[in-house]
């Protein structure tokens, strides 16, 4: 969207990924203005439908699923498998752009209102599983978890004795530090960076 945005407005690509200067608001004015508005039927004429069966351009990619599986009936213990039937497609240009290889990109759902009002209840999240060491956590980014086998989603920050996670609705949900030794007995694991997300508007 960012990057259709600038297109659009005439800004250089990347431009939305930093504050804009007051230059370029002016630029993106009369660029605006200058170029005539595609009317909506043009515009949704550009809409492809497509389903699972429907071959992949050369530029798609399709990203698979995590998801919980309960290891054995009734034991209340769960591990992260990949989805051999959910997926998602996506360019390989805005994989390549957000600096993540085509293998290492997986999707998670977002569970409970933790992360209101940024994620919402079902809202889908693209991560990088190639980013998932305690090591190489920026502070305060979102990360996909892995906590005794359960999918979570929260910002994290290092700590000098281990991790803490953080929720946006933290009126409801309250800072959870771990020590190095809580990481291990919890079996927490980072599963990757969250590079991207989508929801649906209420």
């Amino acid at each position: 969207m960012a990057r259709d945005f600038e297109l659009k407005c005439g800004l250089e690509p990347g431009s939305l990924d930093r504050p804009l200067s007051e230059d370029d608001l002016k630029s993106a004015a009369i660029s605006s203005a200058a170029t005539p508005r595609i009317p909506p039927r043009v515009a949704m004429s550009d809409i492809e439908i497509w389903d699972d069966e429907t071959p992949l351009d050369n530029d798609e990619v399709y990203v698979p699923f995590l998801h919980e599986v309960e290891l054995a009936a009734g034991s209340g213990r769960f591990a992260i498998e990949e989805s051999s039937t959910s997926r998602l497609r996506f360019f390989k240009k805005d994989l390549r752009h957000n600096n993540v290889q085509f293998s290492n990109a997986k999707c998670v759902v977002v569970r409970g209102n933790s992360m209101l009002p940024v994620l919402r209840e079902g809202a889908t999240v693209g991560i990088d599983v190639g980013k998932n060491s305690l090591g190489a956590i920026i502070d305060g980014d979102m990360y996909a978890i892995s906590h005794n086998g359960q999918l979570r989603v929260k910002q994290v920050y290092r700590l000098p004795i281990g991790i803490r996670l953080r929720s946006f609705n933290r009126d409801e949900h309250p800072d959870e530090d771990y020590s190095f030794a809580q990481i291990q007995e919890q079996q927490i694991a980072i599963l990757g960076h969250v590079f991207w997300w989508a929801m649906y508007s209420r």
